[in-house]
């Protein structure tokens, strides 16, 4: 482990993404990792079953749309299991609709991002959401 991802394991926060994108894992990691966060990447909700369990994060962003497993079931799955119920899931989806957004939360998800996000707001739903943020930062 170099001193970069060491420095990002102690004061960063162990996050999960979950995308059939490459290019929204891509820009999620790379905001993630400007953010001195650690970052799990998998590529649809079987995949993102194993990791959770390997990595234990601590905040998970999960597109809705995936093959296979969509968002909700993956964030159902988890958030059924005790290990994992208090994570964060904050859904992720190209459409930004009051159905999806209520489906989501029935499911168990806090929050919701719409795609394409910024930096800045995948950096503030990780501050948001993360449990060793006790206070935001003073602006």
């Amino acid at each position: 482990m170099n001193t970069a991802t060491q420095a990002a394991h102690h004061s960063g926060v162990k996050v999960l993404v979950i995308d059939d994108s490459n290019t929204i894992r891509r820009s999620a990691e790379i905001f993630l990792a400007q953010g001195g966060h650690q970052v799990v990447l998998a590529e649809d909700g079987f995949d993102a079953l194993a990791k959770v369990n390997d990595h234990a994060p601590e905040l998970i962003f999960c597109d809705i749309l995936m093959p296979r497993l969509d968002g909700y079931q993956t964030c159902a799955i988890i958030k059924r299991n005790p290990k994992f119920s208090g994570v964060p899931v904050i859904m992720l989806s190209s459409k930004d609709g009051l159905f999806d957004k209520a489906r989501g939360r029935m499911v168990g998800s806090e929050d919701y991002l719409t795609k394409p996000f910024t930096k800045e707001q995948l950096l503030r739903a990780v501050l948001q959401f993360s449990k060793r943020v006790e206070a935001p930062a003073a602006a």
